[in-house]
């Protein structure tokens, strides 16, 4: 491929990245939380920047509660432990009810709902509810990397003294072996980020320490967003 060629492919996937309205939300996350890291809570620009960021997101997310109530009712993949699929659903149903009250939160923020203290009081059980989905989701992501690496090893011992990377099926274990530990990550990032934003140790997580899991966590979700790269034609 010429160099032009190249940088169209490149501007391309540059384009479709953009193009989700996930991928643009958290792009504002990771301003969010950096400005939040900035701030430390403290008033100036960086926290001006947090709040108003954090408003602009809540329109991105507007009806996304709708996603996870169709995963909640969906059915889930043939021979998972009942055990993964109890904790799946309760994490479709905390993450459906934390994006529905947030929806109620925007709207008192923006004056259109007037109950100030009800908003408010919503806007916690929602951070609640998120916090709840966070830690299943992280039980999910251990169950699952479990029976990977269960799956793992038979598959090696079937492969015997042969290269193992040579396998597209030990391959792409290995790559959702990856991908499941990243997102095990993130999730057990996210759980300290709402226990931040609901203040349950203050001194402990403090605006600082909540900002920068959050903006890692924003990268992670970034990074996880990314379109596959398309693989250049040998001639």
């Amino acid at each position: 491929m010429s160099t032009l060629e190249t940088t169209r492919a490149e501007l391309g996937l540059v384009v479709v990245y953009l193009n989700k309205a996930e991928a643009r939300d958290k792009i504002c996350r990771a301003i969010q939380y950096g400005s939040k890291f900035l701030s430390d809570g403290q008033p100036g620009t960086a926290q001006n920047v947090d709040k108003s960021t954090s408003l602009a997101r809540k329109v991105f997310r507007l009806f996304k509660f709708v996603n996870d109530l169709h995963a909640l009712i969906s059915p889930v993949p043939k021979g998972t432990p009942l055990p993964l699929v109890l904790l799946g659903k309760s994490k479709n149903a905390l993450l459906s009810t934390f994006l529905f009250l947030d929806q109620i939160v925007w709207l008192g923020r923006t004056g259109i709902y007037k109950d100030k203290e009800r908003a408010e009081l919503l806007g916690r059980i929602s951070l609640f509810c998120w916090m709840g989905s966070s830690v299943c989701t992280s039980l999910v992501e251990v169950g699952e990397l479990g029976r990977l690496s269960a799956s793992i090893k038979k598959l090696e011992k079937e492969i015997g003294n042969k290269d193992k990377h040579q396998n597209e099926q030990y391959r792409a274990k290995l790559e959702k072996s990856n991908e499941r530990s990243l997102a095990l990550i993130k999730a057990g990032m996210d759980v300290v980020v709402a226990f931040g934003l609901l203040q349950l140790a203050p001194k402990k997580v403090t605006p600082r320490v909540t900002g920068a899991f959050g903006f890692a966590s924003s990268l992670i979700s970034c990074y996880q967003l990314l379109p596959s790269h398309p693989k250049s034609k040998t001639v």
